[in-house]
């Protein structure tokens, strides 16, 4: 069995989202434990990881420090996270599974995710990213050639491209550590984002990348078995926020494709997942969205074949796609 976990940005940071080197430590230490119990069933693991509250803390600096030293491009700020949230999952996990005593070990990759210079997000740009600020000091870096956008009472926030994923430069690679036998992290924050020049080349480009949705291509790439979205909660729900709000267990692809149609999960949160679960599973693969504690038994309850809806709302694939992934 090969899974990919796909850590949400509760899995990096303290609960009420505070992201100190103490409380960034913390959370790791736990996603790391999770994932070494998953990995202490015999099951091959890749791990890929947000990196909203790091890059923002970059961003931050690049804006205060702007006077001092040069600011970097979305680019260098997507290699900096994956390489210090790296670092940090890997220590984590060489740890857990040595307590566990399992004679296996992690590694860490930098790794490139292609977009296409043609997407419609880099002529309508529609992630956030980073701080509020007023007015007047946003236009310091609208005068640089960023794109801020009046949030109203909360002041003006720096908005970038958010392009699909098209190919995941480094996947063989990261097939070559798994098939090795090391547990794998990779693609954090979806990837950095590269475009592929006539040439070949690959040149890096301001915009950030949905993590999911690079897990959804990568998880396909490495011939997972299951994706498991991780993040801070058990099921995603039907009719959040209402009388009829209902927790969906398994359910197959057209039938949730028909329930995202209609509006129920959020662009900013539960929206993108379903979308990565669905992509997934659209290419033979089942996924699982749900809360850290539950990703060792949703993948055995893939594995064996269960349709128990208590680890999670599980996204089956069609009969006619199932086992291609």
């Amino acid at each position: 069995m090969r899974a990919l976990i796909a850590l949400g940005g509760n899995a990096m940071t303290a609960p009420d989202g505070t992201a100190t080197v103490d409380a960034q430590r913390a959370a790791i230490g736990t996603a790391a434990d999770r994932i070494a119990d998953l990995v202490a069933t015999g099951t091959d693991v890749v791990v890929t990881h947000g990196n909203g509250p790091q890059v923002g803390n970059l961003l931050v600096k690049n804006e205060l420090t702007a006077h001092v030293v040069p600011m970097v491009p979305l680019d260098w700020c997507g290699a900096q996270t994956q390489g210090t949230l790296g670092y940090t999952l890997t220590a984590s996990l060489d740890a857990a599974l040595a307590r566990r005593g399992l004679d296996r070990r992690a590694a860490a990759l930098v790794t490139r995710t292609v977009v296409d210079p043609d997407d419609p997000d880099f002529l309508a740009p529609s992630k956030p990213v980073g701080r509020f600020l007023p007015e007047a000091e946003a236009q310091r870096f609208v005068a640089e050639g960023q794109n801020w956008q009046d949030r109203g009472e909360r002041g003006w926030r720096r908005v970038v491209p958010s392009p699909q994923p098209r190919e995941i430069v480094d996947a063989p690679a990261v097939q070559t550590l798994v098939d090795a036998g090391y547990v794998v992290v990779a693609a954090g924050g979806g990837g950095i984002p590269v475009l592929r020049e006539a040439d070949g080349t690959l040149t890096g480009v301001e915009a950030v990348i949905d993590k999911d949705l690079g897990a959804a291509l990568l998880g396909t790439l490495v011939r997972a078995d299951v994706l498991v979205i991780a993040t801070d909660v058990d099921n995603a729900i039907v009719g959040w926020g209402t009388p009829e709000a209902r927790a969906l267990g398994r359910v197959g692809v057209q039938e949730m494709r028909d329930i995202a149609a209609a509006g129920h999960f959020a662009a900013g949160s539960m929206g993108p997942k379903v979308e990565a679960a669905l992509r997934f599973a659209e290419k033979g693969g089942t996924s699982v969205i749900t809360s850290l504690d539950r990703i060792r038994d949703a993948v055995a309850a893939v594995a064996s074949g269960s349709t128990d809806d208590a680890v999670g709302t599980v996204v089956v694939p069609e009969p006619s796609t199932a086992g291609v992934a």
